[in-house]
């Protein structure tokens, strides 16, 4: 972490950390928005190598015996994706694949059930057309099982490439893990975050699944939001289903018995590999993997990637209507646009997630951000929810006086 020579602005009660003068209304929208309820979580922001916001509040545990630290992981759900599309450019860029190459050239089981024109670039933009996670998993113990989901996956037939994005909530994980297996001869994704991303970064909180040496940093989710949409899946299953334009996101996103998997004080989910979904992460990784990518690939003098790569897989690919999200994205190569950062970043981008946590990276600005919480609110999007969207809007605010001043 950078030595910060300029004042510190105080912080509110409840709020541990520093913040860089100038950023005041970013610690007070934390304060406002995170201190509240029950839980807790941390935001980091680094602006051109610099951190000027690392803060943190509340438990990591239900029973509030457990302050949330600096270095608490969350399971953070679909930021876990941008994480593992990290992988894929780490490897495109030492020519170990190529994202305009068919994914069965490197996964030749992949072409089967006319899956065979699907490239690398159509995989990264959610045009595989597998996103319906019902039509390999039958019960929860399936999701558990990651190379059986690969298998099951690479043997559908499904008309793809899809010109529209759909996204590919649950499945996209797995798609990028068997890519990525065969490409390195059989290395999982776990392995793959830990010595192609957090190793270069030198960060230790960039986690595919809870091994030994993580488990007792990571927060216990709080909230009942995952077992009342368990509950209430029985009802709005047939519902969904019945109505053509719902029936996708039903598909793709309500997978049987999901709530099960983070049940109990081991969860079941911590011991698979589901890399859409079970990124144990901090917020200060986040901040730095980001950070690398808003920053030409380098942080703090780790070069991550070539800045030919950055500016590549920063361009949007594919615009419009997501079929899933029913709302209008922007993929890039694996990451989304940076939703809460408003009209004067057209260019950032990163990976939001259900429960809160999110990560991103703006270029223009050479500013990155990391949240991660253990708060899953009854207001919550497959995309985040409006905590991190607001929190997203003052950061890039004061980032933007900050420079301006100086």
């Amino acid at each position: 972490m950078v030595a910060l020579t300029t004042p510190h602005e105080p912080l509110p009660p409840k709020v541990r950390g520093h913040a860089e003068s100038g950023f005041g209304d970013a610690v007070a929208s934390f304060a406002k928005l995170v201190t509240r309820g029950r839980g807790g979580g941390a935001l980091v922001v680094r602006l051109r190598g610099e951190t000027v916001l690392d803060l943190c509040t509340g438990w990591s545990d239900r029973a509030h015996t457990r302050p949330w630290e600096p270095e608490t992981l969350a399971l953070s759900f679909s930021t876990t994706k941008g994480v593992a599309s990290t992988v894929v450019h780490r490897l495109a860029e030492r020519g170990e694949l190529g994202y305009d190459e068919p994914v069965a050239t490197y996964w030749p089981e992949f072409g089967a059930g006319g899956k065979e024109r699907v490239t690398i670039r159509d995989l990264l933009t959610h045009r595989a057309g597998l996103a319906n996670v019902r039509a390999i998993a039958d019960r929860p113990a399936d999701l558990l099982d990651h190379l059986k989901m690969e298998e099951r996956l690479a043997a559908r037939s499904v008309r793809a490439p899809t010109e529209r994005s759909a996204y590919h909530a649950i499945t996209y994980g797995w798609l990028v893990a068997g890519l990525t297996r065969r490409v390195t001869g059989g290395r999982g994704l776990a392995e793959l975050v830990r010595t192609e991303v957090a190793e270069p970064l030198g960060v230790d909180g960039l986690h595919i699944g809870v091994n030994e040496t993580a488990r007792e940093l990571v927060a216990q989710p709080v909230g009942s939001a995952l077992r009342r949409l368990g509950s209430a899946s029985r009802v709005v299953t047939p519902v969904l289903t019945g109505v053509k334009p719902a029936r996708a996101f039903h598909n793709a996103l309500i997978a049987p018995g999901f709530h099960e998997l983070f049940e109990g004080s081991e969860p079941s989910i911590w011991g698979t590999e589901m890399p859409a979904v079970n990124g144990a992460l901090s917020a200060d990784a986040l901040a730095r993997l980001y950070g690398a990518l808003a920053n030409g690939g380098a942080d703090a003098g780790a070069r991550l990637l070539s800045e030919e790569t950055v500016r590549d897989l920063g361009r949007v690919h594919v615009r419009g209507a997501d079929v899933v999200l029913g709302m209008r994205m922007r993929w890039r190569l694996g990451y989304h646009h940076a939703f809460g950062t408003g009209s004067r970043a057209p260019k950032a981008f990163g990976h939001y997630g259900y429960g809160g946590s999110g990560g991103w990276a703006d270029p223009d600005l050479g500013l990155s951000l990391g949240f991660v919480t253990n708060r899953i609110g009854s207001m919550t999007t497959p995309m985040a929810d409006l905590t991190l969207y607001r929190l997203s809007r003052v950061v890039h605010e004061c980032a933007t006086r900050h420079l301006f001043v100086r």
